[in-house]
């Protein structure tokens, strides 16, 4: 990790900087985020996020985790759809502030839920970036990711249907668990 940075648990309390990050970074999200009613952007709006996500965290369906920078978040990283059972998966999902971009942060984000997928016994991570998001292709390739396919009309973003490049990563080859993180 850059120096200065650190990666930390999403807390109750991280709204009004999840706030501000989506308000300084919504050009810069945008052609990648789904469109998002106004309220979103707001401090009330992302304490909300915050509690849906840290309920999904207690259910074990999805972890946030949060870049900092001195007080402020600069990027979010996300292991959410975990599916346990027979496939014992999970999606990673990540932005960086547009100020931030060039250091080492996206990389580091998904290193760090890779870890935390492997000690919840996870099996496979999967991701998916729109097909001219080469900069995410890379990050996801260097993190270990192999792609395994184009999948046509994936997300509907921005009015559309966007296909997407899938990748993926196997942590490891054990028998299936779901131990108690």
């Amino acid at each position: 990790m850059a120096e200065g940075y650190a990666i930390k648990d999403l807390q109750s309390g991280d709204g009004a900087a999840l706030a501000a990050a989506f308000r300084r970074n919504r050009e810069h999200l945008e052609p990648w985020d789904p469109d998002r009613p106004e309220s979103f952007y707001t401090d009330e709006g992302q304490e909300a996020e915050v509690a849906r996500n840290l309920m999904a965290t207690a259910d074990g369906r999805s972890y946030l985790y949060l870049v900092w920078y001195d007080d402020r978040v600069v990027g979010r990283v996300m292991l959410s759809n975990i599916v346990r059972g027979v496939l014992q998966s999970g999606t990673v999902g990540y932005w960086i502030d547009y100020e931030h971009l060039g250091r080492g942060l996206a990389k580091a984000g998904v290193g760090h839920v890779v870890v935390q997928a492997a000690r919840i016994g996870l099996h496979r991570l999967e991701a998916g970036t729109m097909l001219h998001n080469t900069a995410s292709q890379a990050v996801l390739r260097a993190s270990g990711f192999q792609q395994y396919g184009i999948a046509e009309r994936f997300l509907f973003l921005r009015g559309e249907w966007r296909d997407h490049v899938l990748f993926q990563r196997i942590l490891h080859d054990d028998p299936p668990g779901n131990p108690i993180p």
